[in-house]
């Protein structure tokens, strides 16, 4: 509980912890907003595809205009203002950026970036829940090598819940489930962004007022953002997914333990030590008055009966027998909280949260039949949506990851509900992001699974 005294350090040295932010969207806004506002921390760069769009962004987070007018590193290191750029890798590789924070949403890019980083000795904090599933044991094990910090983002789930498991784990308890709430419907799966705002309630117009990507919305909404979030928490605490992808019970805070504990127990569990996502409306639709759609929780068990007169005289949260107990968070607050991810990385060297093995994988689902010669269209389409599965049965199947099913041509249909697999497309085309994420995703699959512990 040291790293605002820390940043408090850096910031009476005059040496504050320069950052380079590569997308200035939704997430990276959010940070970028709390930045100046954090004592030790000074955003050296932001780089964005459109600089007009990433001023957009500034404006709206009431960024001053003068503090993004730095012509380059030097210049904004002098002056403690911002340089704005398109050129990401030049950005990343500036010696005097020390953490890159990568918040892209595009998986290829996001491994490209995040590869480059660790090349020119930069700690890396991966927003890209994305690229990170596709292969970040492969880039934690670069990191380590290159004795830089590869991470999860603090405020995003993922990171929260691999908080929460390692501090029960640290106070001896034992997990039997940990992950996230979320509002799902089994009929979500095959919204597209069309039929997207329908869902949520909202008309086109007012989405587009409230500048709403239908497409991340919608990936929000088919399952495919838990399956990915749940997948990088399987490979940061060496968690297990379901073995045919999650369940999302309905669930509030006070069903918890009783729910995620074994099925010979009364629960709905196949084993112990699982990740979940449970759903704040029951399937008829009806809200779950005490539901967790915006936060995290874990089971844990209370293996003697003194673990559990404890749990019951300190009015914790247990199943009906007092053994299965649960701990949970109600809110995360996104890029808001990312400056902890920042710090850490450079002033603890931790990661708050890394990918650890490769448990599980987020495979590419077929929404509705799928013709050949048709080009997937990825990640919040109207295709395919993210199952999260263990990563030897994707393997063993040659599944596509959903980070990768975009862009890419059927060579043959594959029916509505089935899994996509690799012998289903065209042959891809060489270069690229998309080919360097390919070659990576190649590489880990040669990777021994005791190798990638190994960090």
């Amino acid at each position: 509980m040291n790293l605002h005294r820390l940043l408090l350090k850096r910031q009476a040295e005059g040496r504050p912890v320069r950052v380079a932010v590569i997308g200035a969207g939704k997430f990276g806004s959010m940070f970028l907003h709390q930045a100046p506002r954090t004592p030790g921390l000074h955003v050296l760069g932001i780089a964005d595809l459109s600089i007009p769009n990433a001023r957009a962004a500034l404006a709206r987070i009431h960024w001053p205009p003068e503090a993004g007018a730095a012509a380059d590193a030097a210049t904004a290191a002098r002056s403690g203002a911002t340089w704005l750029t398109e050129d990401s890798l030049a950005l990343i590789a500036d010696p005097l950026v020390e953490v890159v924070v990568e918040a892209t949403g595009d998986p290829a890019a996001g491994l490209v970036h995040a590869r480059h980083a660790i090349r020119h000795g930069k700690h890396v904090v991966m927003v890209n829940v994305e690229a990170d599933v596709l292969a970040g044991p492969l880039l934690a094990r670069e990191a380590a090598a290159a004795g830089v910090v590869y991470s999860m983002a603090y405020g995003d789930q993922p990171a929260l819940v691999a908080e929460l498991v390692d501090t029960i784990r640290t106070g001896g308890f034992s997990i039997v489930a940990a992950g996230k709430g979320t509002k799902y419907l089994p009929a979500y799966h095959a919204s597209t962004p069309e039929t997207v705002w329908d869902f949520y309630g909202l008309t086109a117009e007012q989405a587009r007022q409230g500048a709403m990507n239908p497409r991340m919305f919608n990936s929000f909404l088919d399952g495919t953002k838990s399956g990915i979030e749940m997948a990088a928490i399987a490979n940061a605490t060496g968690l297990a997914p379901p073995e045919d992808g999650l369940a999302f019970p309905p669930a509030g805070t006070s069903r918890l333990p009783d729910l995620l504990r074994p099925q010979n127990e009364g629960g709905i569990l196949a084993r112990k030590g699982v990740v979940e996502v449970v759903s704040s409306l029951t399937r008829d639709g009806a809200e779950i008055p005490d539901n967790l759609r915006w936060g995290v929780y874990v089971v844990f068990e209370g293996d003697t009966g003194y673990a559990r007169r404890c749990f019951a005289e300190y009015g914790v949260a247990t199943d009906s027998t007092g053994r299965y107990a649960a701990l949970w968070r109600p809110y995360h607050f996104i890029g808001l909280e990312l400056g902890v991810s920042v710090a850490s990385a450079a002033l603890r060297r931790e990661p708050t949260g890394v990918a650890e093995s490769w448990a599980a994988d987020c495979v590419a689902i077929a929404k509705r039949a799928l013709k050949p010669g048709e080009l997937l269209d990825g990640e919040g389409g109207a295709m395919v949506w993210g199952k999260c599965i263990p990563a030897a049965r994707s393997r063993a199947l040659g599944a596509v990851p959903i980070g990768l099913a975009h862009g890419v041509a059927l060579a043959r249909a594959v029916p509505q509900g089935a899994l996509v697999t690799e012998a289903d497309l065209q042959p891809h085309q060489a270069g690229g992001a998309a080919q360097a994420a390919r070659e990576m995703r190649a590489a880990m699959r040669g990777m021994a699974m005791d190798t990638i512990g190994e960090l």
